[in-house]
């Protein structure tokens, strides 16, 4: 008979918040699927749990998920854990829950700490409807897409970011989506807990020379419903000052259209004609 796989959320800064439940959990499974087993012996030394682990990752996730999948159909229970937080959620553990679904494998969770959910309600900002963003790419390309594909969203928006990355997140952010506001939620749940309610004008300046330490969640606003209709004819002006510093026609459209809602086609076709 086949086994189970229960998804279990962690802490993401307090022991506090793990559930009896997660520990109950933990203690019945076969055998425990963890993004880093020396942070996760950790959680298991404080709650006195002894269990076997395998270390399952962004980049041994293909061949661990095959090994988990059979080792659950055989008859194990497996505990899927990461770090800090919700597996599965901006995480390779999304991978192991969609092969087991895939496998004919019951999936179980066991609801526990989130970041973004508990950034959302520190915010401040309007969070009755909001869309997660999770990690902007390093990639320079996929950054800019992923950045002008939101650039008119009207929902606030939640991001990850971490420290070493913010200062420059912060000033794509800004260029991209100009000013609005902005909560720096960081080191949820532990000693230093704090939501700096902001701009994003003033936070790309103000920590881009004064760094701040800690894990980050970015909660942004939407873009407001009373902005102004752009007309073809702003479009082609914003895209010909992008073409002046330096990008090209294509992309100098495609921003613009970004920017506007209108289509780059059109911007395009203008640009070339002049």
């Amino acid at each position: 008979m086949s086994g189970k796989l229960y998804i279990v959320g962690t802490p993401i800064g307090n022991l506090g918040d793990f559930s009896p439940r997660a520990v109950e959990t933990l203690n019945d499974c076969d055998f425990i699927a963890a993004e880093d087993t020396r942070v996760t012996l950790k959680l298991l030394n404080h709650f006195e749990i002894k269990k076997p682990m395998i270390s399952y990752f962004e980049h041994n996730r293909r061949e661990k998920g095959e090994i988990i999948a059979e080792r659950i159909l055989a008859g194990e229970n497996c505990a899927l854990v990461t770090d800090a937080g919700m597996p599965a959620v901006s995480d390779p553990g999304e991978d192991l829950v969609a092969l087991c679904h895939e496998k004919g494998i019951d999936v179980k969770v066991v609801p526990g700490p989130s970041a973004f959910v508990a950034a959302a309600a520190l915010s401040g900002l309007p969070v009755g409807r909001f869309t997660f963003e999770g990690f902007l790419s390093v990639n320079k390309q996929s950054r800019r897409e992923h950045l002008l594909s939101v650039s008119h969203e009207k929902r606030t928006m939640i991001f990850y970011e971490a420290p070493h990355k913010l200062s420059a997140t912060l000033k794509d952010l800004f260029e991209t989506l100009g000013d609005r506001r902005i909560a720096i939620v960081r080191e949820i749940t532990k000693i230093h807990e704090e939501a700096i309610r902001t701009t994003l004008k003033e936070a790309a300046e103000k920590y881009s020379e004064t760094p701040l330490k800690g894990e980050f969640v970015l909660v942004i606003e939407g873009e407001s419903e009373e902005k102004a209709e752009a007309t073809l004819e702003d479009a082609v002006t914003l895209a010909r000052e992008y073409i002046k510093e330096g990008l090209s026609a294509s992309f100098a459209a495609k921003k613009a259209a970004a920017e506007t809602g209108l289509k780059k086609g059109d911007i395009y076709n203008l640009i070339k004609e002049a």
